[in-house]
């Protein structure tokens, strides 16, 4: 009855399972771009915080860990001063008066479209007849709304009112309220203790939700399905947003950061099991600027305006959690609910120098497998679902407003192999590209992705190489 069970399922892994793939390598990847919102409430340049939008440069990742405030003397450069919501003198009668806070005085609304421009090389008839080229592909428009509701309190909003063309279903990516120095009546350094609720990009070493890509990196969308080879069928992806609470810190200076998140694991979609997920990540980063006075700066400055620390980050992470199936006992009859530990685990580095970056990611992934066996009864254990990989990129900074990007891609999963999802255990691209800001808030992309075959049916394979450009703005 398995053996049955089984060849259905690597049927139904043929015809879903390898489409999805390729369009998961092909598609550009959701992001939410830099806030103009920002920009106007401090009438400032968007450069203040990113050298290449969305990319935050030192102080944009120091005003974004103040709670979307500047570092230091914030209420010296607002220039749209907030909504007080009470008065200061309400503070010292608390808790008798409901505590004073405030909104933001304009509505900091941001919008942001991307549209894209593809060549692709000739796929086989077996594919389908698939035009090679396309002049103009709609990504996403995107709602996004950012600020502070006072002193502690931040709130992050972003929606894709449509995705991937006109009419198309879009969704919400991350929207959260954050309290920032928890720490402080407990008597902790400054930011050693926030709390964040609501649907979020975990903390990963590198986002891919404002990453200044294109297309995604391959390893955050990996997912781990057994296909005919077991029960594994796992929908958790690193690089999708999830629903939960987390804790972290970035005490002092800011060069120590560590966050712990429970989330229900599920991504962006409602909770579909009752156990729940814990993700953890610690880094350290190193200053490496020779002047002792720009080393104690939040931002490094120099003739031609805000430029990066020379720095060294490396860090660590760990995500643990257990796949429910079978849960109204449909999809294995006879069995109860197969309960799948699983753990992604890995570690990170990036490297900043005058106008050269460079960084990188490896993890590893392992799902526990299972076969139900319908002559004993019994859920054994199958080889486990594994995968291992990682990218790394270079960025180099021609310009102010040319930014050359070189990046590696890979990919090791031998049962995506074993279920003719690709050709051999390792999938790997190359991607170079170059970025140009056309203005403070226009950016253009060109990348060209050099992949090794891939399958896409089971009767022809190809290379999934082409070309992409876009062009990416907000207001």
């Amino acid at each position: 009855m398995f053996h049955k069970r089984s060849t259905n399922l690597v049927k139904a892994f043929i015809l879903t399972g390898a489409p999805l793939l390729l369009f998961i390598l092909l598609k550009p990847a959701p992001k939410a771009f830099a806030i103009p919102a920002f920009a106007r409430k401090y009438q400032t340049s968007c450069q203040t915080c990113h050298s290449n939008p969305p990319e935050l440069n030192d102080f944009g990742e120091a005003f974004k860990k103040n709670g979307f405030k500047f570092p230091k003397d914030d209420e010296t450069f607002v220039k749209e001063p907030p909504v007080m919501l009470g008065a200061e003198a309400q503070r010292e009668n608390f808790p008798k008066v409901i505590y004073p806070g405030e909104i933001p005085g304009t509505i900091p609304i941001s919008f942001r479209y991307s549209g894209f421009a593809v060549y692709n090389n000739k796929q086989p008839l077996s594919a389908g007849v698939v035009p090679r080229t396309d002049l103009f592909q709609p990504n996403t428009f995107t709602i996004i709304a950012a600020g502070s509701f006072g002193q502690n309190l931040s709130f992050w909003v972003d929606d894709d009112i449509s995705t991937g063309g006109s009419g198309a279903d879009g969704g919400l990516g991350d929207g959260y309220l954050k309290v920032n120095d928890l720490g402080h009546h407990l008597g902790l350094p400054k930011d050693a203790l926030n709390l964040r609720f609501g649907q979020f990009e975990l903390d990963l070493p590198f986002t891919q939700a404002r990453s200044i890509n294109p297309t995604s990196y391959d390893i955050y969308d990996q997912a781990s399905v057994a296909g005919g080879l077991g029960t594994t069928n796992n929908p958790f992806m690193f690089g999708a947003p999830q629903r939960g609470i987390e804790i972290g810190g970035y005490p002092n200076d800011g060069n120590f950061n560590w966050s712990v998140a429970l989330v229900n694991g599920t991504n962006s979609t409602a909770t579909m099991r009752n156990s729940k997920d814990i993700y953890v990540r610690v880094a350290q980063r190193f200053n490496l600027e020779r002047d002792p006075k720009n080393r104690k700066d939040v931002q490094a400055a120099s003739a031609a305006g805000p430029r990066d620390h020379t720095s060294l980050r490396v860090g660590a992470f760990y995500y643990y959690g257990r796949n429910e199936l079978n849960l109204d006992g449909t999809l294995f009859p006879g069995f109860g609910t197969i309960r799948e530990p699983f753990y992604r685990a890995g570690g990170d580095f990036r490297f900043k120098y005058r106008k050269f970056e460079v960084y990188g990611l490896g993890m590893h992934g392992r799902d526990q497998n299972l076969i139900p066996n319908d002559t004993t009864g019994l859920v054994e254990k199958g080889t486990p679902v594994t995968f291992t990989g990682g990218f790394a990129q270079a960025q180099y900074w021609f310009y102010p407003w040319v930014i050359g990007i070189m990046r590696y891609d890979v990919v090791n999963s031998p049962t995506d192999f074993l279920n003719g999802a690709s050709v051999h255990n390792t999938r790997n691209r190359f991607s170079p590209g170059v970025q140009i800001l056309i203005r403070g808030n226009i950016k253009a992309v060109f990348e060209y992705q050099r992949r090794w075959q891939q399958q896409v049916d089971p009767s022809g394979r190809f290379r999934a190489n082409g070309f992409v450009f876009g062009l990416d703005y907000v207001f």
